[in-house]
C-alpha cells in the first residue's frame, strides 16, 4: 500500500513498511513506474525493511540498477532506516556517495524523507 504526501514540489509516495515484504527489483521498478505515471509523483520513500538483503550487498548490482532507473526517470528516493551499524566501508561509501548525490538518500525517519524529497 502506499501514502501520498504533498508538498509545496509535489506528491511523494511512501511505501508503507508493512505492505511490501522483501520487495524484489522488478517490484520497486513497477512501484516506481505505477506511482511516477499514474499518480504524477516525483519522489518516492522505501523503508530498508522492504528490501532485499542483496540490495545492501553492493556485488549483487541491485542498488546500482535501482539507482540508475531512478535517475533516469529523475525520480528521487529515500530508503528509510537505521544505517548506523552498517560495517561494509563500501556501502557506507555507496551511502556517502548518494546522499551527496540527492537522487538516493538514505535517511533515518519518514519526517528527514520528506524533507529531502520536498526540495
Amino acid at each position: 500500500m502506499i501514502e501520498y504526501h504533498t508538498g509545496k514540489s509535489g506528491k511523494i509516495a511512501e511505501v508503507l513498511r508493512d505492505s511490501v515484504k522483501k520487495a524484489n527489483i522488478d517490484d520497486i521498478l513497477q512501484l516506481m513506474f505505477d506511482a511516477g505515471y499514474n499518480h504524477s509523483v516525483q519522489s518516492m520513500i522505501i523503508h530498508k525493511e522492504s528490501l532485499p538483503l542483496e540490495f545492501f550487498d553492493l556485488r549483487s548490482g541491485i542498488a546500482g540498477e535501482i539507482l540508475q532507473k531512478f535517475s533516469n526517470y529523475r525520480m528521487k528516493l529515500a530508503i528509510v532506516g537505521d544505517f548506523t551499524e552498517i560495517k561494509s566501508k563500501s556501502l557506507r561509501d555507496f551511502i556517502l556517495e548518494s546522499n551527496d548525490r540527492k537522487i538516493i538518500s538514505f535517511v533515518s525517519s519518514v519526517n528527514e524523507a520528506l524533507s529531502i524529497l520536498d526540495k
